[in-house]
């Protein structure tokens, strides 16, 4: 019988053993979900800015794991990686934007450079490789495409304005991806999870470069919260990975995954919060349309509202 990992007697790899490409492999979720992946008798192109940080995937077979410098942040340099990436084993199933970068502090305290820095990473990286990867997913008429998200793009705390911002912007870009591509047979899910035990908060979160003493009991308590969490977070990575590949093996797929406690109750207060708030403004919520006293035309062109609603849903599924 095989032992996870090991690369003398692994399963038999054919041209129809799925490839998997995965960003920011290095540490935490990426390191977690490639390794699972490879112990699953899969094919893996991983990446990470330095690839030296990757040699715990040199004890896997080289016919079925390649390991690929990639800056995500540099659009030519992932438009290079992503067409040398599918020639590799001939094809993509799986494409997971993973790669990412925390940045905490309060708004006002972030200077613009570090703004730019992160939605780089954090929503023009998995663009640019989605928008790399997409000809090549059409092409096969198949395919998987899982953007790493956050709970902060769930509801957003105190300190994580530009992070959560970035992850917003990665969510609001996947739903209409999800509708554009759902019929030519090309699937896209979101990940949301709380603190999973990854290094993140130590490594991977920066703080503001300037602090200002007036947020101190709103941004700044929420950094002294994460750093208290640090090494305690109850969200296991590995556990995280096997939701993951569950997922994409399945027939049907959400378009967003929620994973762990912490997030499904968070998931459960917005709603009540949104649905709470949509009440209290339904007295307002309905002077928005014309009324029936204007022309036939501006009234069909309120009747455009149901329309759109409806292309909506078809879209969605």
């Amino acid at each position: 019988m095989n032992t996870p990992g090991d690369n003398r007697t692994g399963p038999t790899v054919g041209p129809e053993t799925p490839v998997w490409f995965i960003t920011g492999c290095s540490r935490g979720l990426g390191a977690s979900l490639a390794a699972r992946v490879l112990e699953q008798g899969f094919r893996l192109i991983a990446t990470a800015r330095n690839p030296a940080d990757l040699t715990e995937l040199a004890r896997f077979e080289s016919d079925r794991c390649q390991v690929l410098a990639l800056d995500v942040r540099n659009a030519e340099e992932v438009k290079v990686v992503v067409r040398q990436a599918a020639g590799i084993y001939g094809r993509l199933d799986v494409v997971v934007n993973n790669a990412g970068h925390g940045l905490v502090g309060a708004l006002e305290e972030i200077s613009d450079v570090e703004i730019t820095q992160n939605f780089a990473t954090n929503f023009f990286g998995p663009l640019h490789v989605i928008r790399a990867a997409l000809p090549i997913l059409r092409a096969q008429r198949r395919g998987h495409i899982v953007n790493i998200s956050a709970a902060a793009a769930i509801s957003n705390y105190p300190g994580f304005s530009i992070y959560g911002a970035a992850k917003s912007a990665l969510e609001g870009m996947s739903e209409a991806l999800a509708a554009e591509v759902r019929p030519l047979g090309i699937r896209v899910t979101l990940v949301q999870f709380g603190p999973l035990r990854t290094g993140f908060l130590g490594g991977t979160l920066d703080a503001a470069s300037s602090t200002l003493a007036d947020y101190q009991a709103s941004s700044g308590k929420f950094q002294r919260v994460l750093a208290s969490l640090r090494g305690r977070e109850t969200g296991d990575p590995a556990r995280a990975a096997e939701a993951i590949m569950a997922t994409v093996a399945a027939e049907t797929s959400p378009l967003r995954l929620v994973l762990g406690k912490y997030a499904t109750e968070k998931v459960r207060r917005k709603l009540t919060t949104t649905a709470r708030e949509l009440e209290a403004a339904a007295g307002l919520a309905g002077t928005l349309e014309f009324g029936p006293e204007l022309s036939e035309g501006s009234a069909s062109e309120s009747g455009s509202s149901g329309r759109v609603l409806r292309a909506e849903g078809s879209a969605h599924g």
